[in-house]
Order: C-alpha cells, then structure tokens, then sequence
C-alpha cells in the first residue's frame, strides 16, 4: 500500500484524496477537529435519546415506519436490524476501488460532525480501510435515494463484524475473522447510528470522481488520435487556427485545438490534398473534432463542479446542526449526481462515435486518400483491420444504449414514502462500463491512425515529431505495425492498456510540451 495519508476533518474533501485512498490504498487519519466534532455531535445526541419525545433516527423506526416510537431498551437493535434488513444487495461483487470510495466518502460526511456517530466508531471505519479490508459489495440494491442503501449496509455490517469482505490478499473471508486478524474491534451501534452509516450518495459520487479522472486522460487521449487521424488522411490543420475557435469561445474547444495543434506541429502530411480528388474542406469527423471534443471537455467541467460540491456536503438525514438542533431534510436525494453521470455517458458516447467514424475513414480505400483498403498489406489476401472497426463499432454501439440516462427513471419504494428516487448508483454504474469502452475505441483509432502513418511514412512523408514518438512509444508496448495479417487481439489490448494508463499523453508531451 501507498503511504501516503489522507487527513480527513471537519470540510469535506477532494477528489484527488479519493482516488488516492480507493485506487492507491493511501492511508486515512482523522483530524483533531474532526474528533471534537464527532463527540460534540453525539452528545447531541444523546441528551435527545434520553428525552421522552420521539426523534427521528434516534428514537423512532425508518421510512415507513418512522411513526413507531422505540424505547430505549430496543435502540441498539433497531440499529443493528437497520444495517442487517438493508444489507440486501444482490448480483455481481462491486469493485474494490468503488468499495474503498464508498466507505472512505462516508467516513468523510461522518467527521463533519453533523451525523451524531461517535468517534470510536469513525475510527474503525478508518481502521478498516487501512487495513485493505474491502467489504463484499453487490451490483443491485441502491436507488439512489435515501443514500446508495444496500451498498453501504454492506459496509456498515463489515464494521460490526458481520457478512463478508475481501481482505488485503484477495481473499473473501467472514468479516469477523478479518477484523480480528488486524486487531480491529467490531463496533457495538448506538442511537442513529447504524442510519447515520447508510445515509448518502457516495457510492455514486465516488464513481463519479473516478470516472472525470478516467475521462480527462481519455479526452486528451482522444485530442491527439484525432490529430494521428487528420494527419494520417493528409487534412488540414488550418482549422485547428486559434482565432478560428476565439469567435466561438467555448473554453473545452479552444483547448482541444490547441492540443490537435501541438501534436501536428512541423508535420509533413498535412495538406496535402491528392491532385485527383482535391478537397476544399476535410470530413465533419476530421474538421469539427475540437467543437466535438471540446463540448465534452466542458461537460466534464460541469461534473467537476458537481462533484466538488458534494465533496464539500454532510449528506445525511436527519442531521445534527451546530445550534443543537436534529433536523429530517432530503439532501440524499442524488439527482444533482445522477443528472452529470448521465450527462458524461452521453458525451462519453458521442466520442466513441467520432472517433469510430475517422477510423472506418481510414479504412477505406474510397476516402483515406491513398491508402491501402483496411490498411492491409496485401489486400484480399490479408484483411488488414476490417475486423477491429467491427469492434470499435459494437463498442459504440453499446455506449449509445449506455447513454440512455437513468436520472429519468424513477420506481416508488418503502411504501409510497420514498415516492422520487434519482437511480444515481445505476447510473454511475453504466458510467464505468461506457468509459471502459471508451478506452477501447480510443486504442482502436490510435492502432489504426498508427499504422496509417507508418503507412504514410513510407512513401516519403514525414509525421510530426509528436506523431513520431507516438508510433515508436505503442510498437515498444507491443502493438505492432504494418504486415501480414496476425493474431490481432493482443495488439489491440496493448493498444487499450497503452491509452488506459496513460501512456499515450506521456509519450507526446515530451515533444508538446503538457498537454491539457
């Protein structure tokens, strides 16, 4: 595990604390802040659940069911049966670094002070995640409302040593015998809460962070497949001009040309239009690449603006207010999250399907202006890459159906109380399938852009410098260059995890300079 440590007080957090904590095992502390406000809270607390009068949460049954009254010799199991009834999801296990978000989220909304948990209790949910203990999380069971339910039930039954999780090996064991195993005592829930750990959107929100850190090396990944393309096709790079996009300031746009243009520059190949097929202008999918690009960049602005937004939330219901106030509230609806996931799958969708368009253009011997048909080696005896645009295109396919938004969706639940959920998990869900697939498309037109230019190369013209060291930094990866057909899926994985990990960015920025 990375060492490195991850304070977490009483004002949120950011989304670089979270991917470091879920993808790259950072280590957790809470703050001397955070602990005073942790127990200033739950005195709060306590000096309503030692009073007569019914309060939700503290005193009363959920949803429902909240009309009931419980007294206090029952609180501790009411707390006990909230986390074991809603730890109800079914399907597939969720991924480690989703778990670790989801936790390491709620532990934050937990430090601010306004759920009334008491100290000990945020302490284990960090010891729990320093020791690489990942409860076991399944696909299905959050409508987003009321908090991602289901998934952080599975959380909370970790800490009080029940159900099942992953340990730092991989290896599922009862949740009881992990905690022991790292000396971690099981928590003994107390009023509110066993509510207090089910109550929020980070489930949804921790894919969220993930997924716009995912998309930004994807959106700058793209910026420059589409230059290889443009340059590839011999385009032109005259409407990448910056005055070009200032009379049109959408601030993503601007960037993307700027970055198409770093990436061509002192390029050989760009225009030069064939003699016997002259072009006055190049293709929508070659031309407008920044407009595309560049709308999408913004949308991930929006979502970032979002997302730090919850990052700053207490999202929990009711709340403990500083004037000592317990107050019900409905900040865990998750539409303002649901909404921007929904939005990224529609423009994650959008530039698959350009970049699927530039690389069928490639392919074909009426419109690549010169090349080969499939940029085959020896065509009709070799199919060249006929069969990777098949499965670039069925990957767009599915990012279209991906696209359908989820955030519209709504079924009523717990007996007509929860009447509006937002179907944010569902939607960050779809989410991390369309920006796998992303990925994918992206390689698929770097593969092709790559060998086009090889292509190119050969008969006398001369790539960017840029364009250059892109080739040479994907063939030492091990996706291959022009030749008889071969074995092409390992290839094209090469390509996927070359994009995937970022390489591709840090193979041009050497000779660009950084790219945005």
């Amino acid at each position: 595990m990375d060492m490195h440590t991850v304070v977490v007080g009483t004002s949120g957090t950011t989304a670089e604390d979270v991917v470091a904590v879920a993808r790259h095992g950072a280590r957790v502390e809470l703050s001397a802040a955070a602990v005073e406000a942790l127990a200033a809270a739950r005195l709060i607390v306590d000096a309503l659940a030692a009073k007569p009068e019914p309060v939700y949460g503290v005193s009363t049954g959920f949803g429902a069911l909240a009309s009931r009254h419980i007294g206090t010799e029952l609180r501790a199991q009411l707390q006990r049966n909230i986390v074991r009834s809603h730890a109800a999801g079914m399907g597939p296990r969720v991924e480690r670094e989703v778990v670790r978000a989801l936790m390491f989220l709620r532990l934050k909304t937990v430090a601010s002070g306004h759920t009334g948990v008491r100290p000990e209790v945020a302490q284990t949910m960090a010891d729990v995640l320093n020791a690489g203990i990942t409860p076991v999380v399944h696909e299905y069971g959050s409508l987003g409302c009321s908090g991602d339910l289901a998934p952080l039930s599975h959380c909370a039954l970790t800490l009080m040593g029940e159900g099942e999780a992953e340990g730092p090996d991989g290896t599922v064991r009862p949740a009881g015998e992990l905690l022991a195993a790292h000396g971690i005592a099981p928590v003994e829930l107390r009023e509110k809460e066993g509510l207090a750990l089910l109550n929020g959107t980070d489930g949804m929100l921790g894919m969220l962070v993930m997924a716009l850190a995912d998309l930004r090396n994807l959106y700058t990944s793209a910026d420059i497949t589409a230059a290889l393309s443009l340059e590839a096709l011999l385009g032109t790079d005259k409407v990448l001009a910056p005055e070009l996009h200032a009379i049109r300031p959408h601030p993503g746009q601007g960037v993307s040309a700027d970055n198409m243009s770093r990436v061509l520059a002192g390029s050989g190949l760009t225009g030069h239009h064939q003699d016997d097929a002259p072009r006055v202008q190049d293709a929508y999918s070659v031309r407008c690449a920044p407009q595309v690009n560049g709308a999408g960049r913004d949308t991930l602005d929006h979502a970032a603006l979002v997302a730090g937004r919850e990052l700053a939330s207490s999202v929990d219901n009711p709340v403990v207010l500083p004037d000592g106030r317990v107050e019900s509230n409905g900040n865990f609806h998750g539409a303002p999250v649901a909404y921007v996931l929904d939005f990224l799958a529609i423009v994650a969708a959008d530039l698959g399907s350009i970049c699927e368009r530039r690389t069928d253009r490639l392919l074909d011997k009426n419109r690549s202006h010169g090349l080969p048909p499939f940029l085959a080696d020896d065509a009709g005896v070799d199919s060249g890459l006929m069969i990777a645009q098949y499965t670039q295109a069925a990957l767009v396919s599915e990012m279209k159906r991906l696209a359908v938004p989820a955030s519209a969706d709504s079924i009523p639940s717990s007996a007509m109380q929860e009447d509006h959920v937002s179907m944010g998990w569902s939607a960050a869900r779809k989410l991390r399938t369309a920006v796998d697939n992303l990925a994918r498309i992206v390689a698929v037109e770097l593969y092709a852009a790559t060998r086009a230019i090889e292509l190119r190369a050969a008969e006398g013209l001369t790539p960017a410098p840029a364009s250059e060291a892109v080739v040479a930094a994907l063939r030492a990866a091990g996706a291959e260059g022009p030749g008889p057909d071969r074995f092409l899926a390992p290839d094209l994985a090469a390509a996927d995890t070359f994009v995937r990990e970022g390489r591709l960015v840090a193979a041009v920025e050497p000779v660009t300079g950084p790219l945005a």
